[in-house]
């Protein structure tokens, strides 16, 4: 019996390591089950972003009745500070502390942030829905307050976070290790969406409360499993004597390098595209398809699984030193056909049809995301690969937080000139404004194709100089 014990051991430590994409990820200096707590952090960043992308704009427009301006500005509020990332990551390599420690004070700071956020967040969207006794304008700054919060606290606690993992991870493993991190996130997402689905089949005002007071409570704790013990005192780096870079120094020196305006063009043309759906495809389920808010909150699941296979489908590609613009393009392709399959399910009736194109889209985002990350690491000069990703980060932020804003103002202006008859009967509907919205996008992506067709004939850069094959090593969220 022991002989066969050891031999079924010995099979399936083969199988994993041959089969499993990330089952040598683990390592002496970090196990798999200290890993795997660090993981929680990103399980708790997922969770965050399907409350609030998924979830509450959903809740918002349609069981509370906020216009979808107001929601769209909210929702884009947190992605005010993803530029910033990475003025984070480079204060806390540069961190002062007497006690040694870098990355912890940030993920510390980070999930008080978000635990404010989420603490005053229900009470805050009641009121602006004037169901409360105080007037909506309170609400409307109490939700801004919260929904501020929650996106500084998401945004330092990853930051620092997958900082944390590449000092503990040996270097050889570190792209497997953070890609295992961005696999985390995308379960925290999945996971969360499922739970969200089902705890608000039954809405009311009260779960609502719950639902968000829980999630702060829940993120507070995987926090503080993920750091615990993790980080190393080292006083040496912290000490206030050490010599630290200058910013503007980098900066001007990746201004200097040639090739990244058009790139960068194609990064906010793409990332505006994919992002004007990211609040109204909930709304538009259940408006136009007639969906309950647990079907509704189903679609970030089927985004999320798109997006984990566009990255899988991404990596294996780059691993064989494709060219990165080439793969970018071929997202923005799967995007025009996924808008068009979300555009159609509206007069077919479909909701399989909606679901399908939602999971293009993520299919699609990811593929481009990727790609157009890649090419910022090649692009990038000297060393400056942490600049050059946050430009890149930077960029498809605001792109993003704008996509979602317009987005929304669309919808609603279009929809109200439809309702009026402006445009004949046959549009007076309420598909009319989201299917404008998503037109739009289908004309940014190609676009977008645009603006990557002449760096794929074009390109100089070797891609394949990369020291590691592409495992979302560097991916900044």
């Amino acid at each position: 019996m022991s002989q066969m014990a050891t031999t079924l051991v010995k099979g399936w430590m083969r199988l994993g390591s041959r089969f499993l994409p990330f089952a040598d990820a683990a390592t002496t200096e970090l196990p798999l089950g200290r890993l795997l707590r660090l993981s929680l952090f990103q399980v708790s960043v997922g969770i965050a972003v399907v409350l609030l992308n998924g979830t509450l704009n959903r809740v918002m427009i349609v069981e509370l009745g906020v216009s979808t301006l107001l929601v769209s500005l909210m929702v884009s509020l947190p992605l005010v500070f993803a530029p910033f990332r990475v003025l984070i990551g480079f204060k806390s390599d540069n961190h002062r502390s007497v006690l040694g420690w870098r990355r912890v004070p940030y993920i510390w700071m980070g999930t008080l942030l978000q635990f404010g956020g989420l603490a005053i967040m229900p009470f805050a969207l009641l009121v602006l829905s004037g169901t409360g006794e105080a007037p909506a304008a309170y609400g409307q700054v109490g939700a801004a307050l919260a929904f501020l919060l929650v996106g500084a606290g998401l945004h330092t606690t990853q930051t620092a976070g997958l900082a944390l993992a590449t000092d503990i991870a040996p270097e050889h493993s570190r792209p497997r290790v953070v890609a295992f991190l961005y696999v985390m996130l995308l379960f925290g997402m999945v996971g969360s969406a499922l739970v969200f689905s089902q705890l608000l089949k039954d809405f009311s005002e009260m779960r609502l409360i719950q639902v968000i007071q829980g999630v702060a409570v829940v993120i507070f704790a995987l926090n503080v499993i993920a750091l615990w013990k993790q980080e190393v005192r080292n006083p040496v780096l912290t000490s206030a004597k050490r010599e630290r870079p200058q910013f503007n120094q980098s900066w001007a020196k990746f201004r200097e390098a040639g090739g990244s305006t058009r790139m960068l063009i194609a990064v906010g043309l793409g990332t505006a595209a994919f992002s004007m759906q990211d609040i109204l495809l909930e709304p538009y389920g259940a408006e136009v398809l007639k969906l309950t808010v647990g079907q509704t909150t189903a679609l970030t699941a089927f985004f999320a699984l798109g997006t984990l296979t566009g990255f899988g489908l991404a990596a294996r590609w780059l691993g064989r030193n494709a060219d990165p613009y080439r793969v970018a393009g071929f997202g923005a392709v799967a995007g025009i056909f996924a808008f068009a399959a979300v555009i159609i399910a509206a007069p077919a009736q479909s909701a399989m049809l909606l679901r399908i194109g939602t999971a293009l889209i993520g299919f699609g985002g990811g593929l481009f995301a990727a790609g157009t990350l890649t090419a910022a690491m090649a692009i990038a000069k000297d060393g400056e690969s942490g600049l050059a990703l946050g430009t890149w980060g930077a960029v498809q932020a605001t792109a993003a937080g704008g996509g979602i804003a317009v987005g929304g103002g669309i919808r609603d202006a279009v929809s109200a000139m439809a309702t009026n008859g402006m445009f004949g009967s046959t549009l007076m509907s309420a598909s009319t404004g989201y299917s404008v919205v998503y037109q739009i996008e289908i004309a940014l992506l190609f676009a977008t194709l645009i603006a990557v067709g002449p760096l794929v004939r074009s390109a100089r850069t070797n891609f394949s100089q990369s020291s590691s094959k592409f495992g979302l090593a560097e991916f900044p969220g």
